[in-house]
């Protein structure tokens, strides 16, 4: 793996380690201050033009179109609120995916399987153990985003999502998050029908440079990716990890977001 990460910089296989224990302490004070934390450059120089071109021909020609229109929630309704609140504004998202079972001999499997990289994480997480997950599609995607496309505000199901920046575009494509937006004692619908109607001063927009591993907190932070621009495609590797072995997407989670149950 020495050939692909920079683990000189970021010793995710010396766990026993003064520099391994230093990274885990400064991610999750990042982690605790912001609902984030980035390994910029953990992937080499001169790597990633590499791991592009092995998944750009699928991207270009076996790809699912996923394409949606979504409220934050992800719902058709959230009781209490009225079809017509503005926190229930729909949005379109639209990326293009290849899934881990057309990739199984890649970079991107090899970085995501990798041990260590579990093992890290959940030492940041204060989790006894991640697993990677079981589903032969959803394990590990690779997303491409074309000029206007974009994935649109929203909350995330899962506890934390960690993706792998493969591919920055010409320009859009930029991460931005609402910290604090709610809880899970307080929908705070009102916050929401602000920062979707463009009232929210307290959005952060986050520049990522290809090759940077990002793990965020989305579960109750508003997110998006602004739409895309110009001829070079947004990609992006998200690797899926849980406390749980074995986890599975069900046949209609599949062909929701990927077209086919297997």
């Amino acid at each position: 793996m020495h050939d692909i990460l920079d683990l000189d910089r970021y010793p995710l296989d010396r766990s026993d380690s003064d520099g391994y224990a230093a990274l885990v302490a400064r991610c999750r004070g990042d982690l605790d201050a912001d609902g984030l934390f980035n390994l910029e450059g953990l992937v080499r120089e001169g790597v990633l033009d590499g791991i592009v071109a092995e998944v750009a021909p699928l991207l270009r020609d076996h790809a699912f179109t996923h394409s949606r229109w979504h409220n934050i929630y992800f719902l058709p309704e959230v009781e209490g609120l009225a079809r017509d609140h503005p926190a229930l504004t729909e949005f379109e998202t639209v990326n293009h995916t290849v899934c881990a079972d057309q990739i199984p001999d890649s970079m991107v499997c090899r970085i995501y399987e990798w041990p260590p990289l579990a093992a890290f994480l959940a030492d940041v997480m204060e989790k006894p153990v991640l697993h990677t997950m079981a589903d032969p599609l959803a394990r590990a995607n690779v997303m491409a985003y074309h000029a206007g496309e974009a994935l649109n505000w929203h909350f995330d199901r899962s506890e934390f999502t960690t993706t792998l920046l493969l591919q920055a575009p010409d320009a859009g494509g930029d991460f931005q998050y609402r910290q604090g937006l709610r809880s899970d004692s307080d929908p705070n619908y009102g916050g929401v029908a602000d920062l979707l109607e463009g009232r929210d001063q307290a959005v952060t927009t986050l520049p990522l440079a290809p090759g940077t591993l990002n793990v965020f907190k989305g579960k109750n932070t508003a997110h998006r990716v602004t739409p895309v621009e110009g001829d070079r495609d947004r990609i992006i590797a998200v690797f899926s990890y849980y406390e749980d072995a074995g986890v599975m997407f069900s046949e209609a989670e599949r062909i929701g977001f990927y077209g086919r149950a297997g």
